[in-house]
């Protein structure tokens, strides 16, 4: 669902964050969430970039979100940084959850600098249900993370380890510390959440904001489309949507670099090759479904729900 959004307030929060508050310009009440979703905000020249919601779902008066300014990034941080104005309109779709709260005994949040914005909303929920769970939060300075003071109220159960006070965090030992039973959800800079994989914890989740390297081999294959029985060829230089695309077959589609979850689509045959920084280890193991955009196939033929 595309939304027309009027940008209701935009504050500076920390170092190169700002944040943006978003209303229906007539008061009409907004898509319900749940904690750990996102929303696509379009911006100009056919930039699409996703931002996880940080305000209090319960609120469906307003979408907030927090936008770190990337230096190095294509140009949708830096518009809404410097063009982008309370007043102005923005359209938005979504929201939409891959990094949905489960249940457990206790939660660890690791959070590295704007990955906090996802957490924001699981550790209210999660302290009102009376569970026990910390969170650990780095950065790079102090002053470049954001939500400190709101995060302080939670007194000690919040960690703040700013990298130029502390040094990197020491995962190890926080992640032997979680014990059975832990839920644990992390989100920051691609760095941070290698790491914490290769300490492969049990119950873990990550959101990526950025795509996953994509290192693995790309060969040539085939997709089976169900609905027509159409076969098409894939070659090893492109990829399943920009193939289906161009054979006239609409597949929603935003970010193109498998971190969205738009093109999701049901796989009913073959083994799909999973690249996407969306699905967990247990959906890829159950090839159910892939993200068409980057994910490519381990079999010569996927057969897809097409």
């Amino acid at each position: 669902m595309t939304l027309d959004l009027l940008v209701d307030r935009k504050e500076n929060l920390a170092d190169g964050v700002v944040a943006l508050t978003l209303r229906a310009p007539g008061g009409e009440p907004l898509p319900s969430w749940e904690p750990g979703a996102h929303v696509d905000l379009l911006l100009p020249g056919g930039i699409v970039r996703q931002y996880s919601l940080c305000g209090d779902p319960e609120d469906t008066s307003a979408y907030v979100v927090a936008v770190l300014r990337e230096p190095d990034g294509r140009g949708g941080s830096a518009y809404v940084h410097d063009k982008l104005l309370a007043g102005d309109r923005l359209q938005v779709d979504g929201p939409r959850n891959h990094f949905a709260l489960v249940e457990a005994e206790r939660y660890l949040f690791i959070a590295g600098g704007i990955g906090i914005t996802p957490i924001l909303p699981m550790l209210d929920r999660v302290a009102r249900s009376g569970r026990e769970w910390q969170l650990v939060y780095g950065g790079r300075t102090r002053s470049s993370m954001a939500f400190t003071a709101e995060l302080a109220q939670h007194g000690d159960r919040v960690v703040f380890r700013p990298q130029d006070e502390y040094g990197l965090l020491d995962l190890p030992a926080l992640l032997a510390s979680a014990g059975s039973g832990t839920a644990v959800y992390c989100c920051g800079p691609e760095p941070l959440l290698a790491a914490v994989e290769a300490l492969e914890p049990g119950d873990l989740h990550v959101e990526r904001f950025t795509a996953r390297p994509d290192e693995g081999p790309r060969t040539a294959f085939e997709v089976e489309l169900a609905g027509s029985g159409r076969v098409l060829p894939v070659p090893a230089d492109r990829s399943i949507l920009e193939v289906v695309e161009e054979a006239g077959v609409t597949v929603l589609s935003s970010c193109r670099e498998g971190t969205c979850g738009t093109c999701e689509t049901g796989v009913l045959g073959g083994e799909p090759d999973h690249r996407d920084s969306v699905l967990t280890a247990d959906e890829r193991l159950e090839n159910e479904v892939m993200m068409l955009c980057v994910s490519r196939a381990c079999s010569p033929r996927l057969v897809l729900d097409l």
